[in-house]
């Protein structure tokens, strides 16, 4: 695991450039493969050139989790088996970036949700690069504006 900073009062910390929190939406657009957004495929190609860690939070696997088992309880069983074959890679391939909840990222999300508690999982995203001193690359970059995490919209 990366090593950790502890604050808790301050909620804007620079973030190492390169080093790479990849949220939801992001890692749900490059299996589009062809159809992929420019500016995410971009992304990932520099972030290869570059060598630049890229992480994933264990919220964005409960959230890839949720939308193959989504698809399964419709009865698409088809596109369950390839997203969750998808899935599969995505998971062997980032194993050793994959980032806990652990008790820092927890009280940071605590301190996160005061006074605005909505927006529940990306703050929880949020508390885990902020501690571990990534940048957030996503395209709801609303949903994480007030809490001080760096962030990239590869989308636009």
């Amino acid at each position: 695991m990366l090593a950790t900073t502890r604050i808790f009062n301050v909620f804007r910390i620079p973030a190492r450039p390169g080093v790479y929190l990849i949220d939801t939406n992001v890692i749900s657009e490059i299996r589009k493969g062809k159809r992929t957004n420019r500016g995410v495929r971009a992304f990932f190609r520099q972030a290869a050139a570059d060598a630049s860690p890229l992480y994933l939070s264990v919220v964005t696997v409960a959230e890839l989790r949720r939308g193959v088992d989504l698809i399964r309880h419709r009865g698409d069983l088809p596109q369950a088996s390839a997203l969750e074959a998808w899935m599969s890679t995505i998971l062997s391939g980032y194993a050793p970036n994959i980032l806990p909840v652990d008790i820092e990222i927890s009280q940071m999300w605590g301190h996160l949700r005061v006074p605005d508690p909505t927006h529940e999982l990306d703050k929880l995203i949020a508390a885990t690069a902020l501690i571990n001193d990534l940048t957030v690359v996503t395209r709801n970059v609303a949903d994480f504006a007030r809490t001080g995490v760096r962030l990239l919209n590869p989308f636009d």
